[in-house]
């Protein structure tokens, strides 16, 4: 959560600054602000650092900061800037980044991505010393405590600053009497240090995410874990965890092209719901055959890769799977369980990734440990991954969406799957496309195992291959998915029905209606109606039931029977040989074709259309949903 930009250059770094806010809105925007060491002196509000903040949009903020009247606003040519999902204390201005820790001669100024655990204790202590704290954050803790330290070195008062501090932090600070100076780390959070040699922006930068630095910086390096960097526009050193000073490679900037540009949609949601043929297309780009070497990470160099087991010799060796996710990565790994168990025939366990590391559990050496997450820097599933690591599961795979992530990098083997960028908090390309990569390491452990045939080889990869065109049919059905939406906007509950493979599709899609649209949404197995959640259906509770033409198709027709026995009203996604019909109190979608074991990806674009027209009818902020924020990157 929270986005960082932080910036010296030779031009005025206020432009690139909030640029790079707009485009990191999507990890936080309960307030944003931007401080730089001022070129206009006579217009300070402080001697030295000057700052904006606002509890609105970074919009808002560029309107303070480029003022339609002439010799107002900012400019610096060091600058931080700061966009805030909120932890400790509520959304409010003093709350807001960047934090100020100001006495009669020195000011430092701070952002910061993380949590710090110890808090409490530093800001007694601090207090002790006579600091006076203006926000409930735990983050003025460490622009105090800097401020302590310093004796005429920005650098070594940051390190000694952060051999005090617990928790998990990405960090650039600026301080007025070295103001050609800019300090950075990173623990537990993403920080990546970009270079620009171009003349409208020349100098170094440090952002959360490359997104924020595309078309600016020529080349970044992903900072490693306990990395600090001491930047000056003349040059940078990266100063590892263990003190050493270190090259780290410098990669060319991802290129972004329009990926993050709204183009003719409403929103980036919508956008990427449309994506998902061409995202399901680059994912499975290359795919001739079903082959171990798949999951051998492509993007390593040569000595990378050499320090790595082939993935031929790990599927080789395991006799179990263990899944790891959160949110949506976590229904994605649960669907996932269905197809490793039935098609590869090996037992797999799924794990919500912030409760694993917290109970005593039974570690197996030969345990394929898959990690699934969009950014790669989801902080409970780096956390749960290293602790099944710690048990002696070595045996690792990400399936993730940057290959520049932590853990691709804290992974023996990956799969990156090409979604593109994805802008809008509630997930939709990256979710089918993690499905994607799932039902192809399926297929891969089942012929490693021996129980897949030329025969069921040659038929998934066909209906792989037709996934997209398959995708760009279901996507005709959003009229139909409108006109359910103006029928959804005035409840305030929903509950959502799968059986079997289906099950995890309906919890997802409960999950994006309650995202978006703040409709109270749950999902069940439609087995479970009667012990107990039929006692909340009414003729207003609509319920969503997604009816895939399987082997418990006639199980869930008993179910929904049992819905309209008690008034309720039935929403369903039916393939199109399930002979459901519609009639008073029952809607039925027909889905264009029966999909086999791939149905869930079908399946689920319906219902991310149901959330994003009932959001939209409701009038709320689909990209930006209150309270969320995209990569969660705190515990």
């Amino acid at each position: 959560m929270c986005g960082i930009v932080a910036g010296i250059s030779a031009q005025n770094v206020v432009p690139v600054l909030v640029q790079g806010l707009a485009r990191l809105e999507y990890r936080g925007y309960d307030s944003c602000g931007v401080a730089v060491f001022s070129l206009k002196p006579q217009l300070q509000q402080l001697p030295g650092l000057q700052r904006a903040r606002s509890t609105s949009r970074v919009s808002e903020l560029a309107e303070q900061v480029f003022p339609t009247q002439p010799g107002n606003g900012l400019a610096g040519l060091i600058g931080i800037a700061h966009t805030r999902w909120a932890t400790h204390g509520a959304p409010h201005v003093d709350n807001a980044h960047p934090h100020f820790s100001v006495s009669d001669k020195l000011q430092i100024g701070l952002v910061h991505n993380g949590i710090i655990e110890n808090y409490e204790t530093l800001r007694e202590e601090l207090k002790q010393k006579g600091y006076v704290f203006e926000s409930q954050t735990d983050t003025e803790v460490v622009a105090h405590l800097i401020h302590s330290l310093y004796q005429g070195d920005l650098y070594q008062a940051f390190q000694n600053a952060l051999h005090q501090l617990k928790g998990a932090y990405a960090l650039a600070v600026m301080c007025n009497l070295e103001p050609g100076r800019l300090v950075g780390a990173r623990a537990g959070s993403p920080l990546v240090f970009g270079v620009s040699h171009k003349k409208e922006s020349q100098g170094h930068y440090l952002a959360s995410d490359a997104m924020a630095l595309a078309g600016v910086v020529d080349a970044f390096v992903f900072l490693e874990e306990g990395d600090t960097i001491d930047v000056r526009l003349d040059g940078f050193q990266v100063i590892s965890a263990m003190g050493a000073r270190i090259t780290r490679v410098m990669r060319p900037l991802p290129v972004f092209g329009q990926a993050a540009q709204l183009g003719p949609y409403q929103h980036y949601m919508q956008k990427e719901i449309f994506e998902q043929p061409q995202a399901i297309s680059d994912t499975l780009e290359g795919v001739q055959s079903i082959v171990p070497e798949l999951f051998d990470l492509k993007e390593l160099d040569q000595a990378q890769k050499d320090a790595r087991p082939r993935a031929q010799t790990v599927f080789e060796e395991v006799d179990r799977v263990l899944l790891l996710a959160c949110g949506t990565s976590y229904y994605s790994a649960s669907t996932a369980k269905y197809w490793l168990e039935s098609i590869a025939k090996i037992p797999t366990q799924v794990e919500i990734a912030s409760e694993y590391r917290y109970r005593e559990s039974v570690a197996h050496p030969n345990t394929l440990v898959v990690c699934i997450s969009q950014s790669g820097e989801t902080a409970d599933t780096l956390a749960a991954l290293k602790h099944a690591k710690s048990l002696g599961m070595n045996h690792t795979l990400s399936i993730c969406n940057v290959s520049t992530s932590a853990m691709v990098r804290e992974c023996a083997l990956s799969y990156v799957t090409r979604a593109g960028v994805e802008v809008g908090v509630a997930s939709t390309k990256a979710f089918t496309t993690q499905l994607a990569a799932l039902f192809l390491l399926t297929l891969v452990l089942a012929k490693t195992k021996g129980h897949l045939s030329a025969k069921e080889e040659s038929r998934h990869l066909h209906a792989m291959r037709h996934l997209p065109a398959a995708l760009q049919a279901v996507l005709a059905l959003e009229p139909q998915i409108m006109a359910w939406a103006q029928a959804f906007k005035v409840r305030e509950n929903a509950l959502f029905l799968g059986r079997g493979l289906h099950y995890p599709i309906a919890l997802e899609g409960a999950l994006k209606l309650k995202e978006i649209s703040y409709i109270h949404a749950e999902a069940y197995p439609a087995g479970e109606l009667k012990h107990g959640p039929l006692a909340l259906v009414t003729d207003a509770m609509p319920v969503v039931t997604v009816a895939p033409n399987d082997a418990l198709l006639e199980k869930l027709k008993s179910n929904m029977q049992e819905v309209r026995a008690r008034g309720g009203v039935l929403y369903v996604l039916a393939d199109a040989d399930t002979h459901i019909e519609s009639s008073e109190g029952l809607n039925v979608i027909r889905m264009p074709e029966h999909y086999g074991e791939l149905s869930p990806i079908l399946h689920v674009v319906p219902l991310q259309l149901l959330a994003y027209h009932t959001a939209l009818a409701r009038g709320s902020d689909v990209d930006k949903p209150r309270n969320l924020a995209k990569s969660v990157t705190v515990e």
